[in-house]
């Protein structure tokens, strides 16, 4: 009896084995979906390179680092890299490498990693690709660059790329926001106490932040006075605008220039400092750094450029129209391009500061004629520009209401900081 039940046992062993072997031959069924669940599998992909087998390895330019460097210690060829150099130069010149700029090396996954590819970052978004197979092609190629809204507010309490600088934001911020309100706001004249809040664009490309994209919607509190911008786009052109559609931009700059301090103001009657006489002043003059950027304030004609030795030094005067004409006075030089006869545009540059003529320092001596009268230039009233069209007008109000909504979440939070920071000062121990 025994020896039958074992026997038995045995059998119904054998039977039930073979169904619960884990290392039974898969059906072609079973086949079939292991191929489909690896094809489901995303590929990884680096400068539009399949590398999910191939090696990757990144450096960054040394100095006085050459391309043949680089790709000499990689063991490639001196003839193939002769031939990049030669041949390549259409899609890039070698010779324009930078020291500081990154490259990837991908290379084949094997037990000496054989290059395949060498790739340049030209900046942020421009790459090349050379090819280092039998193929020697190269081609460009760029980055997607990804935008996020982002906020930004402050206090000025001396400039308002302090206070940029203050709340941490990228200081470029204050360029931004000061080409939107150049129209309106005159930023050499702001004062302590303005106020500010903005959203804006902030650019990234690999997740690593870039650089700022546009102002979408702001407001610059300036001497008790609230002032309104909101990007808005018509006919695939933007521009700014005030919370009741009327454009910021006016015919002039409020200043040729960026970032300065009026040293002079205009006078009839003022001290001068080399002649130690009083006389007529009859403009504003802008202390900045020698080699500062001047730009045109309106479109206009240059009917007179030139070098007057005993006064303006290097000197140009635009014609803007049949009222208007402004002067630019003790330039370091020209911009490229700047003659008389030739046409500009409001914001062209075309100048530098500088100390020419009778002059005790860097400074730009700025002028403005009215029907050939000298009038203070920082009083000048310039008419608006074009409003929102009336086919666009409900568009805009709703787009308004959209972001004003928005700056006022803003702005409540602001103020609650803003608030709390004054109760902590209030509250500190005098020194």
């Amino acid at each position: 009896m025994f020896q039958y039940k074992y026997f038995s046992f045995i059998w119904l062993v054998l039977i039930i084995l073979p169904a619960c072997n884990p290392s039974e031959e898969k059906t072609p069924a079973d086949q079939s979906q292991i191929v489909e669940a690896e094809a489901e599998k995303p590929q990884t992909f680096l400068f539009d390179i399949a590398v999910d087998t191939l090696f990757v390895e990144q450096g960054q330019v040394k100095r006085n680092q050459f391309l043949a460097d680089i790709l000499l210690s990689k063991g490639v060829n001196y003839n193939l890299i002769d031939h990049i150099a030669r041949h390549h130069k259409a899609v890039f010149d070698v010779r324009r490498i930078r020291a500081g700029n990154q490259y990837t090396f991908i290379s084949a996954n094997d037990s000496v990693q054989t290059p395949l590819y060498f790739v340049y970052e030209i900046d942020y978004t421009d790459y090349v690709v050379f090819s280092l197979t039998d193929s020697l092609t190269a081609r460009r190629g760029f980055k997607p660059i990804r935008k996020e809204t982002e906020t930004a507010f402050g206090t000025i309490s001396s400039s308002l790329w302090n206070a940029m600088v203050d709340g941490q934001y990228d200081p470029n911020l204050a360029n931004k926001l000061s080409e939107v309100y150049a129209w309106t706001i005159d930023f050499f004249g702001i004062q302590k106490g303005d106020e500010f809040e903005l959203m804006y664009e902030r650019l990234y490309v690999d997740d690593k932040p870039i650089g700022i994209g546009k102002v979408l919607a702001s407001r610059f509190r300036h001497y008790g006075k609230d002032q309104f911008a909101f990007y808005f786009e018509q006919d695939s052109v933007g521009d700014y605008f005030d919370e009741n559609g009327q454009s910021l931009m006016r015919t002039f700059l409020k200043a040729p220039l960026k970032y300065s301090r009026i040293s002079s103001g205009f006078s009839n009657a003022r001290f001068h400092p080399v002649l130690k006489i009083y006389r007529p002043h009859h403009g504003v003059d802008y202390a900045a750094p020698s080699g500062t950027p001047v730009y045109a304030i309106g479109d206009g004609i240059i009917t007179r450029k030139g070098y007057q030795k005993g006064g303006g030094g290097n000197y140009l005067y635009i014609k803007h129209n049949g009222t208007y004409t402004t002067a630019y006075m003790h330039l370091k030089g020209f911009a490229k391009g700047i003659a008389q006869g030739v046409r500009v545009s409001q914001g062209q540059l075309i100048g530098y500061v500088g100390s020419t003529g009778l002059s005790t320092g860097p400074h730009l001596d700025f002028r403005f004629f009215r029907n050939g009268n000298a009038v203070n230039p920082l009083t000048v009233e310039s008419p608006p520009a074009k409003p929102v069209d009336s086919a666009n007008l409900l568009r805009y109000s709703e787009h308004v209401l959209n972001w004003q909504s928005k700056l006022n979440i803003l702005k409540a939070t602001a103020d609650e900081i803003r608030k709390s920071n004054m109760t902590i000062e209030s509250e500190s121990p005098k020194s």
